[in-house]
């Protein structure tokens, strides 16, 4: 199947379909950093675009002739990181899935972050692609069920045409992990640290984690232990002992980008592209129901 991605950032989506034998014929995106670094890793096109002009971008999408769209609008105004208030890049959902609904593809996969799903502008694109004849699959996912060491909720919504709400809740069921994955299952023998210290939003949240459990939520920032964190009581071990800091190479990994992935832009926008991609093999879990769900009810 050919899939174009939209707000495609720095490739999170499109290399997880792409690792699961989508052809990945397209891609747009506004941030100068993240178009960049998409180029160095991609050979298909990727195409600097405001995605808000959604006559325009339909018009150039449709020439790529996809039978799905994938793509995560921007979340800040979702995020748990922000203000909780929804703002004009909110409406960038909508954008989405206005040219959904003007194209209209077989399938389309939109993510965001977890509380994305009960937003305003959610409630609106949701109309929009009902309205527009597809039947949606809607759910969270913890990453760390579906091959990622981290703890990372994304909301999915899978569409496909013509198809019941619902339709593929127990392929997502039946796939999920039993267990989640932790820091030591993904990288084995190769991690020379048992604890390290991740930034908190405020001191009152744990800020060192074992790689015996899954790594908290990958964020756009990365800091070094103060001087200033006295420890917390959900710690995994006292800050006294801690000497490790992720890097931001550690980052990517967990973000499970391949270790050759190739990284442009400043350190700066580096970390934000890192925090705010979608996990690779997470990409690749849907990816795989997307597949699992065509061939079923296209009965091959």
């Amino acid at each position: 199947m050919k899939a174009v991605d939209l707000f495609a950032g720095c490739g999170g989506m499109s290399l997880g379909f792409e690792k699961q034998g989508f052809e990945v014929v397209g891609a747009f995106e506004w941030w100068d950093a993240a178009v960049e670094c998409y180029k160095a890793n991609f050979s298909h096109p990727i195409y600097r675009m405001d995605l808000s002009d959604t006559e325009t971008a339909a018009e150039l999408i449709s020439k790529l002739k996809p039978d799905m769209i994938i793509g995560g609008p921007p979340c800040q105004d979702f995020s748990h990181a922000g203000k909780r208030v929804e703002s004009d890049r909110a409406g960038l959902t909508e954008s989405y899935a206005d040219i959904v609904a003007d194209i209209k593809p077989y399938c389309f996969v939109m993510e965001n972050v977890d509380r994305a799903r009960k937003s305003h502008a959610y409630s609106v694109a949701r109309s929009i692609f009902k309205e527009a004849g597809y039947g949606l699959t809607e759910i969270v996912l913890d990453a760390s069920l579906c091959g990622a060491p981290q703890k990372r909720k994304r909301f999915i919504c899978f569409g496909m045409l013509g198809e019941k709400d619902g339709f593929a809740d127990k392929i997502f069921a039946d796939k999920l992990a039993k267990k989640p994955m932790t820091m030591r299952d993904y990288f084995g023998d190769q991690l020379d640290f048992e604890y390290y210290y991740r930034h908190p939003r405020n001191y009152n949240r744990r800020a060192v984690f074992s790689i015996d459990e899954p790594a908290p939520t990958i964020r756009g920032v990365s800091r070094p232990i103060p001087d200033g964190y006295h420890g917390h009581p959900g710690d995994a071990c006292p800050i006294e002992q801690v000497k490790h800091s992720l890097t931001t190479e550690e980052r990517a990994l967990i973000q499970t980008f391949p270790e050759d992935y190739r990284w442009v832009g400043s350190k700066t926008d580096i970390e934000q592209m890192i925090g705010n991609a979608a996990p690779v093999n997470l990409a690749r879990f849907v990816a795989e129901v997307v597949s699992q769900s065509y061939c079923k009810l296209r009965h091959f």
